[in-house]
């Protein structure tokens, strides 16, 4: 067993130095099976998990550094590594700022170093302020453990090209032959080109090679589909790689064609993009640089239809690797990759915008996560539309290497619903909802509606794909606040339906008084008002146990702050009239609404008049019905409305002190029509109510504990009222008009 262990080992070591990292991984696992606390098997099997699997190979490294801290010379610089591309910047930058120590002053390390500790001090950066975008894996159909990447989506949203070095590749499963089948030197396929059908949002028919005609002797990648989808610019490992382009006729492409000396050089052409009129070309090549690295370069065509000499795009390139070229339809936007600038690590999806003016190209600037990550991210493609787009990316929960990945800007939803009673599923109208959320960077949102009335609708538009805290509240007072979670929107026309069930019985609509109305941003009394007031403290005069509250409402020509104040002011001038009409303050509360609880919608003249208001409430108490108002008639008003009166009506009552005022210890003098007879009712607070009804005349008395009395007579439509407290006697005669 030890000597199979040690040949396994050295077979695994092999493939390990010459970066066959895959074909390694089998016989690391091997030995760790019979030796699972084998430090350098450990070490050497998380290094080579790096690209398919980055949690196993920080668990891997870490174990082996604990099993045996010096393992290797380098183990602090791949813990690093593994913390970094594990979202662990902090702990990144002391590992490696612990191996830099180790190094001489003149090591050529260090300067990696230092460009590694600067790109996990840029993650941390953008990692902490995230952008509203939605990255979605386009699934298994497309995606393997291998690599897929270079995806390219023709004008009709359709079909998709895309490159791939999975198991369905040419040659693919000759690896176990003497000449090695087509596997590349790093033990992976070569790259085929293949073809997938759209047959929902979601959903790709089963992908078919392209490599017929196609196919050369190494990789091979899709580039871009241009000419009404009629050309393919493409890659081929030919000559260190170079451009091609092919033909569609009928349903098969051309022979690929190479692109002419101004191009394709002897050094690395990796990607390109023409501009929609053909006659404008971005590429990458490694051809001007001093140390072989790609730059990002244009050509135009010249009359003879061929590409002229390129020139490096200015403002864009940097001493490191930028690639994969990509315009906005208007032309406007350049997409690009680097490994350079202030990327989180790897390659990063960058864009600038053209000056027009200046005829150049702007500062670029990083897409941010979760469009880039602590990996490679490269190839940014934009659907036809340009509503999405496509890229490539190593990401953690992937299915292996490189995967396809979709980025959406997260849009607004529409929430809407109603407001009901848990008691009896009545709608609610007046209700205040506030749904509070955040942005992906934490920056807080809120959005209101406030229930219709009669219908208890309301409806928010709200940022999606996040949870959302809604406080619902009557009156300024929170009833319940339940989170809800607005599922992902990546389109303008999203709706969400949404009913909330509070523990609240609504009393609004208990109303026992004509509303009045009010000019335009005014809150001064009209005329006909005085005369509602009058009449509204003719009435509390005669039941001295109702209270009322006095609520004022405006359009919603103004800001929400502003008619609040303007309501307030309305509520405040009805409620000084009736303090003059001898009202005791004690049975009047005012409040505000300003825009809230419209009548209306305000979107006429006519309506908005209708929400410029005050309205006046009867004070209802908690599991108590409506309290029915004697208002001097043959008529009982009640919270439900006018009913007509079946026995003769209570005659009006004076006003009295403000310890009889309970609307639920009044219900002798304050109920239905009394017949005649004799009443005595003790309230809560001790006062004494005695009532004596007669054909002729109706006489209610009151004592209160402290001391307080009252006496009142009606007879033949007039009141005398007699009043006994700390300042004396007070008469007051009148009668029902």
């Amino acid at each position: 067993m030890a000597q199979g262990t040690r040949k396994q080992l050295k077979t695994a070591n092999k493939f390990f130095s010459q970066e066959n990292y895959r074909a390694s991984i089998p016989f690391y696992e091997q030995v760790l099976a019979a030796e699972p606390n084998n430090a350098l098997a450990l070490f050497r099997a998380g290094v080579s998990y790096m690209s398919f699997d980055k949690e196993k190979a920080s668990d891997y490294i870490y174990k082996a550094q604990r099993l045996k801290p010096k393992v290797s010379k380098d183990v602090e610089y791949w813990l690093g590594r593994v913390d970094h591309l594990n979202y662990n910047f902090d702990e990144a930058i002391t590992h490696y700022q612990t191996y830099n120590a180790t190094l001489k002053q003149k090591d050529t390390r260090k300067a990696e170093l230092a460009q590694l500790i600067q790109h996990s001090k840029n993650a941390k950066v953008q990692f902490s302020t995230p952008k509203d975008i939605f990255v979605k894996n386009l699934g298994p159909t497309i995606n393997t453990i291998h690599s897929e990447h270079s995806p390219v989506i023709t004008s009709d949203d359709k079909v998709l090209l895309f490159t791939s070095r999975g198991e369905n590749v040419t040659g693919a499963g000759a690896g176990n032959s003497k000449k090695g089948g087509n596997l590349a030197a790093d033990g992976e396929y070569f790259e085929d080109i293949f073809e997938a059908k759209r047959i929902g949002d979601d959903e790709w028919e089963k992908p078919r090679s392209l490599s017929g005609v196609l196919n050369g002797k190494g990789h091979d990648a899709s580039i871009q589909v241009y000419d009404n989808d009629t050309k393919m610019l493409m890659y081929r490992q030919d000559e260190n790689g170079d451009l091609f382009y092919s033909e569609k006729t009928g349903g098969d492409w051309t022979p690929p064609k190479k692109l002419n000396g101004n191009i394709n050089t002897s050094a690395f052409e990796s990607d390109a993009y023409i501009t929609p009129d053909g006659q404008t070309m971005y590429f990458s090549t490694g051809k001007y640089s001093e140390d072989n690295t790609l730059d990002i370069y244009v050509s135009t065509r010249s009359g003879n239809g061929d590409w002229g000499k390129p020139k490096p795009v200015t403002g864009i390139n940097t001493k490191y690797d930028d690639d994969s070229p990509y315009l906005s339809k208007d032309g406007k936007t350049m997409y690009f990759s680097s490994r350079g600038l202030n990327t989180m690590g790897g390659y990063d999806i960058f864009k600038s915008t053209y000056d027009s003016i200046g005829r150049k190209w702007g500062r670029p600037e990083n897409m941010g996560y979760p469009i880039n990550t602590p990996d490679d991210d490269t190839y940014y493609r934009l659907s036809a539309d340009g509503t999405y787009a496509y890229l490539s990316s190593y990401r953690i929960g992937g299915y292996g290497e490189k995967d396809i990945y979709t980025i959406n800007y997260i849009k607004n939803a529409i929430i809407r619903g109603k407001v009901f009673s848990q008691r009896d599923s009545t709608v609610i109208p007046g209700v205040e909802l506030v749904f509070s959320g955040a942005q992906a960077d934490q920056t807080a949102l809120s959005y209101r509606d406030v229930t219709k009335p009669g219908t208890g609708d309301y409806q928010v538009s709200v940022l999606s794909g996040r949870p959302y805290q809604v406080a619902v509240s009557v009156d300024g007072k929170n009833i319940i606040t339940e989170e809800f979670q607005v599922p992902v929107a990546i389109n303008d026309s999203t709706i969400v339906e949404k009913n909330f069930y509070v523990p609240y019985v609504d009393s609004s609509n208990v109303y026992a008084f004509k509303k009045i109305y009010f000019e335009t941003d005014k809150y001064a009394l009209r005329p006909e008002s005085i005369t509602e007031l009058d009449r509204i403290a003719s009435i509390l005069k005669a039941n001295p146990g109702v209270n009322i509250s006095v609520e004022g409402h405006c359009d919603s020509r103004n800001t929400d702050e502003y008619n609040m104040t303007l309501g307030d002011n309305r509520s405040t001038a009805a409620y000084k009239y009736l303090l003059r009409k001898g009202i005791s303050d004690a049975r009047l509360v005012t409040a505000s609404y300003g825009e809230r609880r419209p009548a209306a919608p305000n979107d006429t003249p006519e309506n908005m008049q209708l929400n410029r208001r005050v309205e006046f409430r009867v004070i209802q108490r908690e599991g108590e019905p409506a309290p029915a108002l004697n208002t001097g008639g043959n008529t009982t008003t009640t919270g439900a409305g006018t009913t007509p009166s079946t026995s003769q009506s209570v005659a009006p009552a004076s006003t009295t002190p403000a310890t009889t005022t309970d609307s639920s210890t009044t219900a002798a003098p304050m109920g239905t029509a009394l017949p005649d007879g004799k009443a005595k009712v003790k309230t809560a607070d001790g006062t004494t109510i005695k009532t004596k009804v007669d054909d002729e005349k109706v006489k209610i008395k009151t004592e209160s504990a402290n001391g307080e009395e009252s006496k009142t007579k009606a007879k033949n439509g007039e009141i005398d009222s007699k009043v006994k407290d700390a300042d004396g006697k007070t008469k007051v005669k009148t009668d029902n008009d």
